[in-house]
């Protein structure tokens, strides 16, 4: 859409490496969001080639940025959030797909609801086709730091219709007012990816702001394959990031808790399952993520 200095909303996906989900997306949010003002803002986040020139010759309507460093899912998010001049802010994986206009109901429901402080679609994955991801999310325990996606795997048969509140957005796709930046600030960088939006969500909720699911709206996920879901990346960085999680918003007994509770029970069991598996790869990477907290845990609150 043309930009006019009215933008309802702004937005941001990032890219690493991945141009034709990253253009797919756009096809589809310009062919399908008609009913509000919109810009599309593009994060070249560190691909190894320079992936920003070829989306700005397919759109050279849109906003491209290029990073030469992979800047974390926080980062790259940041980096276009910076530079958006919608009302609203929209977080959109680059591996999704718009089908139709539904996203302005979103604007619609924050327009309506000033205590709302983000909201998330419906997410159903491209395959198996209709099949639901996210239709909101459990509490985090306190203690082991997991929780649940409400409907992941279920046929999508209308049984998650009703807007309710969840304690966390999904990054894939949420909403987010602009002076709920103000309160809060920026995506949390030190995590560079996974828990970011979860430690950000739990901040939205500090400042009194609530966080909606609302199933009027639907996005397609693909689900990225940037980061292999059994990778020594991904293990890592979860293994990492949940200590760091606690570490920023546990407190007394329910951190000292959590903190042994991962040290002593989850990463034993999961290197247990990792030789029993025969993935050996992943347990070196299991004992860098604790490493690293202990080094980062001090810069990050």
């Amino acid at each position: 859409m043309e930009k006019t200095q009215n933008i309802d909303l702004s937005l941001i996906t990032v890219n690493f490496n991945g141009v034709r989900d990253t253009l797919e997306m756009i096809d589809s949010v310009k062919t399908n969001l008609t009913s509000i003002r919109y810009e599309i803002i593009v994060v070249d986040n560190g691909s190894r080639i320079n992936e920003a020139k070829t989306i700005s010759e397919k759109f050279p309507d849109i906003v491209v940025l290029r990073s030469d460093d992979n800047l974390g899912f926080a980062g790259g998010n940041n980096l276009g959030i910076n530079v958006a001049t919608g009302r609203y802010i929209m977080l959109i994986n680059n591996d999704t797909l718009v089908p139709d206009d539904s996203l302005s109901s979103l604007v619609l429901y924050m327009d309506s609801h000033p205590n709302a402080g983000a909201v998330s679609p419906k997410i159903v994955f491209f395959k198996p086709e209709n099949t639901v991801q996210f239709a909101g999310y459990t509490e985090l325990s306190n203690i082991t730091l997991r929780n649940n996606l409400i409907g992941f795997g279920e046929q999508d048969r209308g049984q998650y219709s009703d807007v309710k509140e969840t304690p966390y957005c999904h990054g894939a796709a949420m909403v987010l007012r602009k002076d709920v930046l103000d309160k809060v600030g920026l995506m949390p960088e030190i995590f560079f990816l996974y828990y970011e939006e979860i430690d950000w969500c739990t901040k939205i909720s500090r400042a009194g702001f609530k966080q909606y699911f609302y199933p009027n709206s639907v996005i397609i996920h693909k689900e990225s394959s940037s980061t292999g879901q059994g990778s020594p990346l991904r293990n890592y960085y979860l293994v990492r990031n949940r200590l760091l999680y606690a570490w920023r918003n546990r407190k007394g007994i329910t951190l000292i808790l959590s903190i042994l509770y991962q040290i002593l029970i989850a990463v034993p069991k999961s290197i247990i399952l990792n030789i029993i598996s025969g993935r050996i790869d992943l347990i070196s990477s299991t004992f860098k993520g604790i490493k690293d907290f202990v080094y980062l845990k001090e810069k990050s609150k």
